[in-house]
């Protein structure tokens, strides 16, 4: 019997050896997990701080939307051209040459749809090199995406065609007015 208490009283202190030995490991991970948790936090404020280059996506995005716009025509445009055409029909006296009724019916209308385009064109050559530019103005060493480079160069070039464009229609070199002789 003596034996059998000796036995218990060796299992009890090795359960005991054993149970402080994970209160020390659990212990000892509690303290890593403390040190840890700061770190995350710095990192996550970190990140939290710095700019998700969202506005600047979305400026590129804006950018190649106003060329589209420039090329195709807008409803501002369609309707200065209308209201133009009105203008250019209630003012134009009915005795006048035909060449004039032309000019003021047609001409000024598309000299309107003209100016509509370039205006378009100019703000998304404008806003395609703000986008481009923002980088070198913004925290050193933040890179930009690339998608936002290409969709703000895309806006760009957009932009310079339709500001060519307009320039074309408006002095008549692109599709001008048909003589009336």
């Amino acid at each position: 019997m003596r034996d059998m208490a000796t036995n218990a009283v060796d299992e009890t202190e090795a359960t005991e050896a054993t149970t402080d030995e994970k209160a020390v490991d659990t212990t000892k991970s509690d303290e890593a997990t403390e040190t840890e948790v700061p770190a995350a936090a710095e990192a996550a404020e970190t990140k939290d701080a710095s700019p998700s280059g969202v506005g600047q996506g979305a400026a590129a995005v804006v950018s190649a939307a106003l060329g589209v716009v420039s090329l195709t025509g807008s409803w501002l445009g369609t309707i200065a051209a209308a209201r133009q055409n009105l203008v250019g029909q209630l003012r134009t006296a009915q005795g006048a040459s035909v060449a004039k009724q032309i000019q003021a019916v047609y001409g000024d209308a598309w000299q309107a749809t003209a100016l509509w385009g370039g205006l378009f064109a100019l703000l998304a050559l404008v806003v395609g090199v703000v986008t481009l530019a923002r980088p070198a103005f913004g925290t050193p060493g933040r890179i930009q995406a690339p998608w936002i480079k290409s969709v703000a160069w895309a806006g760009v070039a957009l932009g310079v065609i339709g500001l060519f464009l307009a320039v074309l229609k408006y002095t008549g070199i692109l599709l001008g007015l048909p003589s009336a002789g």
